[in-house]
């Protein structure tokens, strides 16, 4: 894997942290380390990056990448869902900003072997760390009732024919046509009227999007690592965290309300009272910025 992935919203990130001299910061997924190396800069020494990202291909790429930044950084293989046990494990102490970016690196969407592209022929795996041994796309497809499928198709991808497109599923997996990137799409495509496409995304779009979420397990936990991440701010840090679906925005923008009510612990103040979205010139300098959306909040004591 080469270093090419493009971090998203590098400047709102640097404006609602506010990253300074001496100031301890965690990135909880590190990625190719984009960020993380945009906040080390930005903050000048003595401050230090905790990096941590489930995929070892990325925490790969994010080493060579931040290396000259010599021992301000360490970088940890993991869930941010075990993050109780990574701060204990790591002996790590308060911090004075945290950072999710839960997306998708460009790293990992370029590599075909993923299988997380439906423009290109690839394995239907979609899983972030492939030695974990969960299940790949595949199997998931290959093992699920038809109503299962269903049920992740509509509530992971927000997909109205969700129904339609599970069904079509089945049938593609009992004819043995259900085994790359390009055979799912194309049942997705089949399965939606044409009259019905979407007209700004591929068809498939939301299907791949809820496979995936469903193989990664993305939604089971966030709110709570989310909180625990805050509660391990120092008086006066500061959390950013950026989504790309409605899905996560709303977990996000749910905590954020509750812990900002009087009363809440860690009580927070909310920095962004609409969610930050790339200027159009990120936008138009990178295409798969369009559906970032970044939110901020500071913890009061």
């Amino acid at each position: 894997m080469k270093i090419g992935h493009v971090p998203v919203l590098v400047r709102e990130v640097l404006a609602t942290l506010e990253p300074r001299p001496g100031g301890a910061y965690l990135d909880c997924t590190v990625g190719g380390g984009g960020h993380a190396e945009a906040i080390l800069e930005a903050a000048g020494p003595p401050s230090r990056v905790v990096g941590i990202d489930r995929d070892p291909e990325a925490i790969a790429v994010a080493r060579e990448r931040l290396g000259r930044f010599g021992d301000r950084v360490r970088l940890v293989q993991g869930d941010f869902r075990e993050l109780p046990r990574l701060i204990s494990e790591l002996r790590l102490e308060g911090f004075d900003g945290v950072l999710f970016d839960l997306g998708i690196s460009s790293l990992q969407l370029d590599d075909p072997s993923r299988g997380l592209r439906f423009s290109a022929e690839g394995p239907l795996d979609m899983r972030m760390d492939r030695e974990s041994g969960g299940l790949a796309a595949r199997e998931l497809l290959h093992e699920l009732p038809e109503m299962d499928l269903t049920r992740i198709i509509r509530e992971y991808g927000e997909e109205r024919w969700a129904r339609q497109i599970a069904r079509g599923i089945v049938n593609a997996r009992s004819q043995g046509s259900l085994e790359t990137t390009r055979d799912l799409a194309a049942v997705v495509t089949r399965a939606i009227p044409r009259r019905f496409w979407p007209r700004r995304i591929h068809p498939a779009t939301r299907t791949f999007q809820a496979v995936r979420i469903a193989v990664n397990q993305e939604l089971t936990g966030l709110e709570e690592a989310l909180e625990v991440a805050t509660g391990h701010l120092n008086p006066g840090g500061r959390i950013a965290v950026i989504s790309f679906h409605s899905l996560e925005d709303r977990v996000v923008k749910h905590l954020f309300r509750r812990l900002a009510a009087p009363g809440a612990v860690p009580g927070v103040t909310i920095i962004t009272r609409r969610p930050v979205t790339p200027s159009p010139e990120e936008r138009a300098q990178n295409r798969r910025a369009r559906s970032a959306k970044l939110r901020g909040a500071e913890r009061r004591i």
